[in-house]
């Protein structure tokens, strides 16, 4: 198989028990495999990567946009390919992606592709709700973009972007712990950040917000089809909603509270 011209960008913590996968789903097709990772992981998660070739990199964390940029930089193929330890380039979605390069070359080809991105959670495929297509644009050249934010970081592209149909595997939450621990995490960053811009919130962002996040998912966007992953889904980002907004109210009284 000849390889495309494009560097897999790949940024990982402790992932030892989940990042082969991931790694065997970019292997033989593409021409690069970086890995991107922090002074914290010890689990042996880069020595996996370099039996699969792939060149380790390392610096201390500083957000994940930094990271991914970090690991951009040393790519050597002019078009960069992101993904985590627990996603997985599907083989209909790798079928496409050469397709794509080889009927047009990559010289003619736009400045960037998404993909749908199909997680797995509660046993089954979330095909519906908030959770899909959940598309990403992971697949660009690389003078055409860059990451930017934080926690939920967002590739800033210039130049066309041209939607593909197969997916990409995401098995991100591995039981309903996992999932709830992250509302914690990402709550508290931003109501630093609605703290920082000065941005307060009211009753009705815990209230109606939250509401219609949950009939969103649920309803107009047919979660219920779901199952019972799909229920506990559109109720976690309801929460998840309450929470944040929450905090952004707590930072905000317990600053006008503070004693000069």
């Amino acid at each position: 198989m000849t390889k495309l011209p494009i560097s897999v960008c790949l940024v990982a913590g402790n992932e030892a028990h989940r990042i082969r996968p991931a790694l065997d789903s970019v292997k033989g097709w593409t021409s690069e495999i970086i890995l991107a990772i922090d002074d914290r992981v010890t689990d042996g998660t880069d020595k996996i990567a370099a039996a699969y070739g792939a060149k380790i990199i390392s610096q201390p964390w500083s957000g994940h946009a930094a990271h991914r940029n970090f690991a951009s930089d040393h790519a050597t193929q002019p078009w960069l390919l992101a993904i985590d330890a627990d996603e997985v380039v599907s083989d209909k979605l790798r079928d496409e992606i050469i397709a794509v390069f080889q009927s047009h070359g990559a010289e003619s080809l736009p400045a960037a592709f998404s993909f749908p991105r199909l997680s797995w959670f509660g046993g089954r495929w979330i095909r519906h709700g908030d959770w899909y297509p959940d598309r990403k644009v992971r697949l660009w050249r690389k003078a055409a973009g860059k990451w930017e934010g934080d926690p939920h970081e967002k590739l800033v592209l210039q130049g066309q972007v041209i939607p593909l149909r197969a997916d990409l595997f995401h098995y991100s939450n591995e039981n309903i712990d996992q999932m709830l621990g992250k509302i914690q995490v990402v709550s508290t960053i931003f109501a630093r950040q609605c703290q920082t811009r000065r941005r307060g919130a009211g009753w009705a962002d815990l209230v109606i917000r939250p509401g219609w996040k949950f009939f969103r998912a649920y309803v107009i966007r047919l979660g219920f089809l779901d199952g019972w992953p799909g229920y506990f889904i559109a109720w976690v980002n309801a929460f998840s909603t309450v929470a944040r907004y929450a905090k952004v109210i707590e930072l905000t009284q317990s600053s006008d509270r503070r004693p000069e």
